[in-house]
C-alpha cells in the first residue's frame, strides 16, 4: 500500500513537472487560406503579335482580401520575464500551391528575437514601421484587404514587401504609446549603402482612438540580386516605368493617419507620400501622396459593410520631361458576412480612374493586387469585382 501511494506521489510529481515544461514553451501552427472569383476590366494584353491591347481578365484568384499563409509562431519563458521568440510565415497562392515572393518559403516573415517588458529585439525578415503603424489605419491593412491598396500599391499599406537582413526594435505599451525602429543591411562587401533599409513608427491607442505615424526608406528597389532586394507592387514597375530601370532606385514612404471606433462603426482616415528617385540614370523621379479617408459599419455582429476612396496624386520626370500633375480617384465598396470567428465570405468592387498627364505621359488605372493575378489597367479607368471565401486558422 505504501509503495503505490509513493509511485502515485512521483507520478503526480513528474506529471506537474511535464506541465511546467510544457507550459514554458509554445509552438502555434496558424495561417489564412483565401480564394475567390474575380473580374478586372481594361487589363493591358501583352501580346507580342498584336502588341499591348485591353483585355478583361476572370478567373479563380487567391489572397483577396489577405494573402493566402501559413506559418509557425514560438515562444519560450526564459524567466526575469524575458522570452525567446520566432516566427516563420510563408505565402503562397491556392491556387496552384506555389510559394509567392518569388518563391521564397519564408517570404513574408522569418525572424528570431528575444521579447522583454523593455520591448521586443528581432532578427530576420520582418515588416516595417508603415506597415506595423500606418496599415491598421487604412482600409487595405484592415478589413479592405488586397485590392483596397493605393495606386499600384505605391506605399505597401497592404505589406506586398518585407524587409530581409534587419533588426527590429518594438517598445513595449506605454500606456497606449508605443514605437518601433528598423535597420535592414545590404549584406554586401564593399557596398554597405547599395541595398540598406531604415524604418521608424510611433503610434498611440486609447480607448476608441488610435493615431500612428512612420517612415521607410529602401535603397535597390527592384533589385533582387542581393540584400534586402525590396519590391513595390506587382502592377507600378509596368505602370511608373520602373521594370525598366537599374536597381538603385530608391523608395521613400511616410506618412500619419488615424482612426475612431463608435458603437458599431469605425471611421479612418490616412495620407502617406511616396517617392522613386535616386537611380544611377539620375533624371528619374515620381512622387505620389495618397488620402484615403474609410468607414466600417457592423449592421449586425456578422454582417459588416465597409468604403473607402483614396485620392492619389502624382509627378513623374522622366527623361528631362516633367508631367504636369496626374490624379486618381479610388472607389471601393464591401460586404462581408461571418459564418463563424475563422470563416467569412465577401464581395467587393474596387474602380479607379485617372486623369491629367500630357503629350508625354497619361495616368493609367492600377488597382493594387499583391497576389500577383492582373496587370495595371491599357486606359485610365479601371474596375474590379471579386467575391469569395476565407477562412483564418
Amino acid at each position: 500500500m505504501k509503495k503505490n501511494l509513493i509511485g502515485a506521489a512521483v507520478a503526480a510529481l513528474a506529471a506537474s513537472f511535464a506541465t511546467a515544461a510544457s507550459a514554458q514553451s509554445s509552438v502555434t501552427l496558424y495561417g489564412v487560406v483565401d480564394a475567390g472569383l474575380t473580374f478586372v476590366n481594361n487589363v493591358i494584353n501583352d501580346n507580342p503579335n498584336n502588341g499591348n491591347q485591353k483585355a478583361s481578365f476572370r478567373g479563380l484568384t487567391s489572397g483577396n482580401l489577405q494573402e493566402s499563409r501559413w506559418g509557425l509562431r514560438g515562444s519560450e519563458d526564459l524567466g526575469g520575464g524575458m522570452k525567446a521568440i520566432f516566427v516563420l510565415e510563408n505565402g503562397f497562392s491556392l491556387n496552384n500551391g506555389k510559394a509567392n515572393e518569388d518563391g521564397t518559403l519564408f517570404g513574408r516573415q522569418a525572424y528570431v528575437g528575444m521579447s522583454s517588458d523593455y520591448g521586443t529585439v528581432t532578427l530576420g525578415r520582418q515588416y516595417d514601421g508603415v506597415v506595423d503603424y500606418l496599415g491598421p489605419l487604412s482600409a487595405a491593412g484592415t478589413w479592405g484587404g488586397t485590392y483596397f491598396g493605393h495606386v499600384a500599391a505605391n506605399d505597401n499599406l497592404n505589406s506586398n514587401f518585407s524587409i530581409a537582413n534587419s533588426i527590429k526594435y518594438q517598445s513595449a505599451n506605454y500606456s497606449g504609446f508605443s514605437f518601433s525602429g528598423l535597420y535592414g543591411f545590404s549584406n554586401k562587401a564593399g557596398a554597405f549603402a547599395d541595398n540598406r533599409a531604415y524604418s521608424f513608427g510611433a503610434g498611440y491607442a486609447n480607448g476608441p482612438l488610435k493615431i500612428g505615424a512612420a517612415y521607410m526608406q529602401a535603397n535597390g528597389v527592384n533589385s533582387h540580386t542581393n540584400g534586402n532586394g525590396a519590391v513595390i507592387g506587382d502592377a507600378a514597375p509596368q505602370m511608373l516605368g520602373l521594370d525598366d530601370i537599374d536597381g538603385s532606385l530608391r523608395q521613400r514612404t511616410f506618412g500619419a493617419g488615424a482612426s475612431y471606433a463608435y458603437d458599431a462603426m469605425v471611421f479612418g482616415a490616412v495620407w502617406t507620400q511616396t517617392r522613386f528617385d535616386n537611380g544611377r540614370r539620375g533624371d528619374y523621379s515620381n512622387v505620389f501622396n495618397n488620402y484615403e479617408v474609410n468607414g466600417r459599419y457592423f449592421v449586425t455582429p456578422a454582417l459588416a459593410l465597409g468604403a473607402a476612396y483614396t485620392y492619389t496624386t502624382g509627378k513623374i520626370s522622366d527623361f528631362g520631361l516633367t508631367s504636369s500633375t496626374l490624379k486618381w480617384h479610388q472607389f471601393g465598396l464591401q460586404a462581408d458576412y461571418a459564418l463563424s470567428k475563422r470563416t467569412d465570405f465577401h464581395i467587393e468592387t474596387v474602380a479607379q480612374i485617372g486623369s491629367g498627364g500630357n503629350d508625354n505621359f497619361t495616368p493609367l488605372a492600377a488597382i493594387a493586387n499583391s497576389n500577383g493575378a492582373f496587370g495595371p489597367s491599357s486606359s485610365s479607368r479601371q474596375v474590379l469585382v471579386n467575391t469569395g471565401i476565407r477562412h483564418r486558422f
